[in-house]
């Protein structure tokens, strides 16, 4: 306690001489100020754990003070003291940051109380901080990797929005790391000490889907043997992040759009209200404006998600971040002995001229591929899939023009991981990073779907 320091703020000269007196001998190390201009240079001269602030000042507002404390000194406490005291003033003192609010006049006990679990507070943020720190050490996977401007982009669009709570859509190819942007925009934000929870949309049906987002009550169907809450409740004053955004089904939207707007919901079978603090991040890999114009995806409920957009490149318009991506994968390898392997110049060769259709994730799983093939210090051509290597000819033609359109790039990779498989539907969407669901409406597209012998259900 003796490296306690506590500030106090108040222009009553007898009250911050009683109240500074007694936190002295109880072993607080206590600076005193009776004007906000007098707090203002002793803070910047000095740090404190705790500030105690008074709100009406002869030459300002607290409140303004504790604003500028917030925002300047983040980890210090402030506890705001005043003899006029109104809820309006404790709402407001409150939503801008202070630890507490208590009115005028108040025990020392009361104080000396407050300033405790302050510093509780304190040391389970800072003991978080270090965690994180240390998270990020040892989960360095979840870091965005790039230096092309494409990429520089998208960080600098993450640290400009991360900050407020405001809805995200993060727009881009499979494989081309929608979640990681999620995760940077939450582990940014105000909200990082709160929960962060995944949706993947298109690998539950729709009746199973309204139960995750939203719970049940006991008895709302057969099988409800117990009430559930469910993942919006779960997310309260976190972020929900909803991938795969586009394939919610018409009746969901409705719900989604409600939540959005009110951040109230009813579970389903219930008649009650619930209400949550959430912020939304939503992703997609379609065109969500073409369904729109289908009456596939609801107008109003696009232009909610769409209030700020980030764009994420896919690998074959950033080909400079190939050498970088392949060192992070190998660096961070699940086979730990071949973490040291380097990558020969002939191999780097062919996948910087491969068109990556799988983007970034098709990248990681042909490295981790070739770290189980390869032998000695480095990974060589032959140590690569074969279709990757077919490709690299053709890639280096497509420079002179004769590139194939994203659809038949897409195309030719699904079905040839499909066949891969043997057909094996489940087996293929877990390699391309998809839902099976996902994978179905591919394949439909591409007129094979309802071949059974060629493509098998799980």
């Amino acid at each position: 306690m003796s490296e306690t320091r506590v500030l106090m703020v108040d222009d009553e000269a007898s009250f911050r001489q009683i109240v500074g007196r007694e936190l002295r001998r109880a072993g607080y190390l206590v600076e005193e100020a009776g004007m906000v201009e007098e707090a203002r240079q002793t803070l910047a001269q000095q740090s404190f754990h705790v500030v105690l602030l008074d709100v009406r000042l002869p030459d300002g507002n607290g409140l303004d003070l504790l604003q500028d404390i917030k925002q300047s000194l983040p980890a210090t406490q402030v506890v705001i003291l005043t003899a006029f005291g109104t809820v309006q003033e404790a709402i407001r003192a409150m939503k801008v940051g202070a630890f507490d609010f208590l009115a005028k006049p108040c025990k020392l006990g009361e104080i000396e109380a407050v300033i405790e679990k302050a510093l509780e507070v304190q040391s389970l943020e800072r003991g978080h901080a270090v965690l994180q720190r240390d998270l990020e050490r040892v989960q360095p996977s979840e870091r965005i990797v790039g230096q092309t401007p494409a990429i520089r982009e998208v960080h600098r669009l993450i640290e400009r929005v991360a900050e407020t709570d405001s809805t995200v859509l993060i727009r881009g190819e499979s494989g081309v790391g929608k979640e990681l942007v999620a995760r940077a925009l939450h582990r940014q934000s105000r909200r990082t000490r709160q929960p962060f929870v995944v949706v993947d949309c298109a690998s539950l049906h729709e009746n199973l889907l309204q139960s995750e987002l939203f719970g049940h009550e006991k008895g709302a169907y057969t099988g409800a043997v117990r009430l559930k809450h469910g993942l919006f409740e779960v997310a309260d004053r976190g972020t929900i992040f909803l991938d795969e955004i586009g394939e919610v089904t018409p009746p969901i939207q409705v719900k989604l759009l409600r939540v959005l707007e009110t951040g109230v919901f009813r579970r389903v079978g219930g008649t009650a209200d619930v209400r949550v603090d959430v912020r939304v991040i939503a992703a997609t890999n379609r065109g969500l404006e073409g369904m729109m114009q289908a009456g596939s995806f609801r107008e109003d409920l696009y232009y909610r998600l769409n209030v700020f957009t980030i764009p994420i490149p896919p690998l074959r318009e950033r080909r400079e971040d190939i050498p970088l991506l392949v060192e992070h994968f190998v660096r961070n390898s699940a086979i730990v002995p071949k973490r040291k392997m380097r990558v020969s110049d002939e191999a780097m060769e062919v996948l910087y001229r491969y068109p990556w259709p799988g983007n970034a994730r098709e990248l990681a799983n042909v490295i981790e591929r070739a770290l189980i093939l390869g032998e000695g210090s480095e990974i060589v051509p032959d140590n690569l899939p074969i279709t990757v290597r077919r490709s690299s000819p053709d890639v280096a033609a497509t420079l002179s023009g004769a590139r194939p359109t994203l659809d038949e790039a897409e195309r030719r990779y699904i079905l040839q991981i499909v066949d891969e498989c043997g057909g094996h539907r489940q087996k293929a969407a877990t390699i391309l990073g998809i839902s099976e669901r996902n994978l179905y409406r591919k394949l439909k597209q591409f007129g094979v779907s309802g071949q059974r012998e060629t493509v098998r259900a799980s």
